[in-house]
């Protein structure tokens, strides 16, 4: 159960969401945190202290005034922690090579790969052609509807018909590395797991993953770390001091 980082980017500024709010018009979300640093600052906080395989995730939609901002900032925390971050939003077999190339370990998808509802594993198997699966992560971003957890995309706004399951991720698992799953309904609020999930994902636990969404506490990492079975990765977003909150960067470093 490692600690895995987070520079979430959106207007060309790091910043810390709530995730439910975001929107395509007008550039919107409710801010949690809006960084006085560039992304550089927090690749290298996160390099000095050896945390590998932390995500960067561009917010903006690739047509937005912003998205190119958003990718310079990505592009300098890449060069400065080289092979220590991934990097998703917008990210497609087209581009996918340029982040690798710009130091990337992995790139991380979502609305490529998940088309009108469902699936496309022609983009999926175009992507691990460009690329290989050993360099994929698959964002796994999901809100709950009754019972179950649906996996969403373009900014975490629309709703596919696939549900997180364990056949699902055994299907997905041969075409990725990891799964980054942010439980898009807790994002940002610092309010605990959700703890559903977090036990469908420790049970299944057959490849890497990492859990983002609702960590307030380290009450709540003990939480994690038990429904999780230990197998859970883990990131805090705006709940670090680091971003504006009360847990303590240091203590979040050596909890793993």
């Amino acid at each position: 159960m490692n600690f895995r980082p987070c520079i979430d980017i959106h207007n060309g500024k790091v910043k810390q969401i709530v995730g439910g709010s975001l929107a395509d018009k007008n550039n919107a979300a409710s801010e949690n945190f809006v960084s006085e640093y560039g992304a550089d600052f927090y690749a290298r906080l996160y390099k000095e202290k050896g945390l590998k395989g932390g995500h960067i995730i561009i917010l903006n939609a690739a047509d937005s005034e912003y998205y190119d901002a958003d990718r310079q900032q990505a592009f300098s925390a890449l060069r400065e922690y080289e092979g220590g971050l991934q990097v998703g939003g917008g990210v497609n077999a087209d581009n996918a090579t340029e982040y690798l190339e710009n130091g990337a370990s992995h790139i991380i998808v979502t609305s490529y790969v998940f088309k009108n509802g469902a699936v496309n594993f022609d983009n999926l198997e175009k992507l691990v052609k460009a690329v290989g699966k050993e360099r994929i992560v698959l964002d796994l971003s999901c809100r709950r509807r009754g019972e179950d957890y649906y996996v969403v995309t373009d900014r975490w706004q629309k709703f596919t018909d696939l549900i997180l399951c364990p056949e699902v991720l055994d299907r997905l698992s041969s075409y990725c590395d990891e799964f980054l799953v942010h439980a898009v309904d807790v994002e940002g609020k610092a309010r605990g797991v959700e703890e559903k999930l977090a036990e469908m994902l420790g049970d299944w636990g057959k490849i890497t993953l990492t859990y983002a969404g609702g960590i307030g506490s380290f009450d709540d990492l003990d939480t994690l770390k038990t429904l999780g079975k230990g197998k859970l990765n883990f990131t805090v977003g705006s709940a670090l001091d680091i971003f504006g909150g009360s847990m303590d960067f240091e203590k979040i470093v050596q909890y793993h």
